[in-house]
């Protein structure tokens, strides 16, 4: 009789053995949750810079005579889709095309998935002020329409 109720696991052993397991399981969740935001953080870090480095290499294109500009033109992009779609290069004889990237990359924080990845970013124009970004005539700088904060506690927009 003593041997068979040594082989198998009593119910208070199962008992603590799922307390355990579920306590280590309420304290991942939030470990998971925070490693995840922070991967999103990181691709809309990457994705601004991208689009930021093709604002500046438009800017020292056109500031170097390779794009035509207009008499009152800043310089800067017209629309975020001249930065893929290309721009005649004028100091070409043989007419090519300057590329600045190759798609525009989506915010990823966006909630909308269904919205074109140009859309998704927020615009300020040259002429508009830092502290109040609306859109013009140009493309100075992009930010993101997210709403919330980092895990460093920076506004999303503010990126």
């Amino acid at each position: 009789m003593s041997r068979a109720r040594s082989r198998g696991f009593t119910l208070i052993e199962l008992v603590i053995t799922l307390a355990i397991i579920g306590l280590l399981a309420t304290a991942a969740m939030p470990l998971a949750q925070i490693v995840a935001q922070r991967e999103k953080e990181a691709d809309l870090r990457a994705a601004l810079r991208e689009i930021r480095t093709a604002i500046d290499a438009y800017k020292q294109a056109a500031s170097t005579g390779h794009i035509q500009l207009q008499v009152d033109a800043s310089g800067y992009p017209p629309d975020l889709k001249s930065l893929y779609a290309g721009v005649e290069d004028q100091s070409s004889e043989k007419k090519v095309k300057l590329y600045f990237l190759r798609r525009i990359p989506r915010d990823p924080l966006f909630p909308d998935g269904s919205v074109a990845a140009e859309e998704t970013w927020g615009l300020r124009s040259y002429a508009s002020p830092p502290d109040d970004p609306q859109p013009g005539d140009d493309v100075f700088d992009v930010y993101s329409l997210a709403s919330g904060k980092g895990l460093s506690g920076v506004a999303y927009h503010d990126w």
